[in-house]
């Protein structure tokens, strides 16, 4: 056992003060009284109305008495920052450090441990909490991370699960049926006791990032947040069960889930732009809660914003991107744009044989189960572009020859069209030119372009 260092690359607050310091003009700092009820979500939401994508920082929000960070995953950009690489290299960048698994190396203490309330003292309606839309039931923790054990080997898991207060000692949560977390409970209802969990509220964006990592049942997200950081979690023990959480962490919640108890929560405002009520009810018994000094409320902006697609989405993107280039090298480029949520995704390549864009695109839609929607492009068209990728389906794609559907297929039951099971539909659109296809792209010379730019200064 050893002490973390006195200014850990692992420290939020370490992270928040030197990306400020270092990059200004990406941080939105707002010193004027911000309301808790939508204030932070008016501000993001506009900000992306204006083409604006900066980390907001509110110093003083009405009745939270800490500040609030938001919007730190919405920028692609920053989120390449993290890990030392431009936008370019962030999948591969991802994958290499993800993939660099490292167990957490426990500590003997850290600023968590500084204020530990148990039995009476626990009050929840204390915890900093925002209501992020008019259409939610309450004030949400959209920045939760569950973290439990499995009680046969031990291995940890990290997932996100909205949460609202309940009662001053329980949380009212979503587990989201078909999610690890939710495995792991039935393997406590078999045993007949509840399942000891630890919800840590924010966190550095490297360890929220490692939340959102698609691995399998076995694998323990700690390490990933090791992998990304490029040194292993600084851990501290929860005093009631010794989950291993992060020693730098704002606020800890540790209590149990008992599978036989439920609550309602919800309608919640959800990555589909919708709000929802689907919801597994669950509920968290908080026994202790733990908090740093001097904590700060990073919060996860809900709604389909690129804060809450980015968080969830570059670890999707990054793994189908690595699966698709090794299986056919001719990809060039994977992207899920804002504009469809997680149920869109835009593929580029270099085609070379007829059939080769429906056949990628056929792997894409069975690998990835919430996309429904797949557009294939040529390696010329820019896949973040919106306005690119659907000009090239106005003009190389013919429905009677160029769509591939295909039915009755496990989809996720917060689409608000799927069916009472969360059953979908998906397409392919190949928006490739194709064999035969005549047509020669319009050009502006590069000299044109830069006696544009002199004029236009």
């Amino acid at each position: 056992m050893n002490r973390p260092e006195s200014s850990s690359r692992q420290d939020p607050h370490v992270f928040l003060a030197e990306y400020l310091a270092t990059y200004p003009e990406d941080v939105l700092v707002v010193d004027e009284t911000v309301p808790s009820d939508e204030g932070v979500t008016g501000l993001i939401y506009e900000l992306a109305a204006r083409g604006r994508s900066e980390m907001v920082l509110c110093r003083d929000v009405d009745g939270l008495g800490v500040p609030v960070v938001s919007n730190v995953f919405a920028s692609r950009r920053r989120v390449a920052r993290m890990l030392g690489v431009g936008p370019a290299d962030l999948h591969s960048a991802y994958m290499a450090r993800s993939a660099t698994r490292l167990k957490p190396r426990p500590v003997d203490t850290g600023p968590i441990l500084s204020d530990v309330a148990t039995g009476d003292d626990v009050d929840l309606d204390t915890l900093p909490m925002l209501r992020h839309f008019a259409s939610d039931r309450a004030p949400y923790i959209t920045s939760g991370i569950i973290v439990a054990e499995d009680p046969d080997t031990g291995t940890g898991n990290m997932s996100y699960h909205r949460s609202m207060v309940h009662s001053s000692r329980r949380l009212a949560t979503s587990l989201h049926s078909r999610g690890d977390l939710w495995r792991m409970l039935q393997k406590y209802a078999e045993r007949g006791r509840p399942m000891p969990v630890a919800m840590v509220i924010g966190g550095h964006p490297l360890y929220m990032l490692a939340a959102s990592a698609r691995v399998g049942y076995e694998v323990d997200e700690r390490e990933i947040a090791g992998g990304l950081f490029g040194e292993p979690l600084d851990v501290v023990a929860t005093p009631g069960f010794g989950i291993n959480v992060p020693a730098w962490a704002d606020v800890v919640l540790e209590g149990t889930i008992d599978p036989t108890a439920h609550a309602d929560e919800g309608p919640f405002g959800e990555f589909s732009g919708y709000s929802s009520n689907r919801s597994t009810n669950n509920v968290i018994d908080v026994a202790t809660v733990l908090r740093r000094p001097d904590p700060v409320l990073i919060d996860v902006e809900g709604g389909n914003t690129d804060d809450h697609l980015n968080l969830a989405r570059i670890p999707r993107e990054s793994e189908m991107a690595a699966q698709l280039k090794e299986r056919f090298p001719d990809v060039t480029a994977v992207h899920y744009p804002t504009s469809g949520t997680h149920f869109h995704c835009y593929v580029a390549l270099r085609q070379r044989r007829t059939g080769q864009a429906r056949q990628i695109m056929m792997a894409l839609l069975g690998w990835d189960p919430y996309v429904k929607t797949v557009v294939a492009v040529d390696d010329d068209i820019d896949v973040t572009s919106d306005t690119d990728v659907l000009w090239a389906l106005a003009t190389h794609f013919q429905p009677h020859s160029d769509l591939l559907m295909v039915g009755g297929l496990p989809g996720s039951p917060l689409d608000p069209s799927s069916g009472s099971d969360g059953s979908t539909s998906r397409m392919g659109l190949d928006a490739t030119r194709g064999p035969g296809f005549e047509g020669r792209r319009i050009e502006i010379s590069a000299h044109a372009r830069e006696r544009a730019r002199r004029i236009l200064g």
